[in-house]
């Protein structure tokens, strides 16, 4: 029973870093694509084997997800009534959201950060296939970034309700999803992890994944625009 634990830890940690491994390999899909934009005929069928892909795995990622609440919920996350006030405390967050952004884009304005290596890969596929990696950036890829670094994540750790655990979802959700979008621990990083808490903040208030998915949605957009 002693050994227990640290087993089932464990095992968690792997199946979480399997469902990472299977949105980037959707995503790559996509990035392989783009490099035969140059021959439609091989860039369509990629393309087709890459929203076949995508669809796999995101079907694949909702239905853990639901199986994680059916199973054990005590936060009580899952659908909640939607009200004025509600969409009210979304556009303070959304609007707090993109002030810290403002702040991050005039340091880089400076020079006193650089531009972060995965804004300029996303630049970049967006010159491929500017349609569907838009779509994919705007709406596929929040659903995805959501599911698995809050809802799944969250579902696997610091699974009580209580002050400590959430804090703790809160913080080291931000931070890993910090570190997906910036390998160095620099500046960039801790920009990335400050957005991912904001994301984190706001499925823990709502106890509902589709207010952050939509507070995604929105930054997303409004970073393509």
């Amino acid at each position: 029973m002693l050994n227990y634990y640290p087993i089932k830890k464990s095992w968690q940690i792997v199946k979480w870093l399997g469902f990472l491994i299977v949105y980037l390999a959707a995503s790559g899909t996509l990035e392989v694509a783009g490099d035969y934009a140059n021959n439609q005929f091989v860039a369509h069928h990629m393309l087709g084997i890459a929203l076949i892909v995508t669809a796999i795995a995101l079907s694949l990622i909702a239905w853990r997800y639901g199986q994680q609440l059916s199973a054990a919920n005590p936060r009580h996350f899952g659908r909640t009534r939607v009200t004025s006030q509600r969409i009210m405390q979304l556009l303070v967050i959304f609007i707090l959201m993109v002030a810290f952004q403002m702040m991050w884009s005039y340091l880089i304005s400076k020079h006193i950060l650089i531009i972060p290596n995965n804004q300029k890969a996303v630049e970049a596929d967006q010159l491929k296939l500017p349609l569907w990696n838009a779509i994919f950036s705007v709406v596929l890829a929040p659903i995805f970034e959501e599911l698995i670094f809050r809802g799944i994540f969250m579902n696997y750790f610091f699974n009580r309700d209580n002050r400590l655990n959430n804090v703790l979802a809160v913080l080291i959700s931000g931070l890993l999803f910090g570190f997906a979008h910036e390998l160095n621990f620099d500046i960039n990083w801790l920009m990335y992890s400050g957005l991912g808490c904001f994301l984190s903040y706001t499925y823990m208030h709502f106890r509902d994944i589709r207010y952050n998915i939509a507070l995604h949605f929105l930054n997303n957009f409004i970073s393509m625009i």
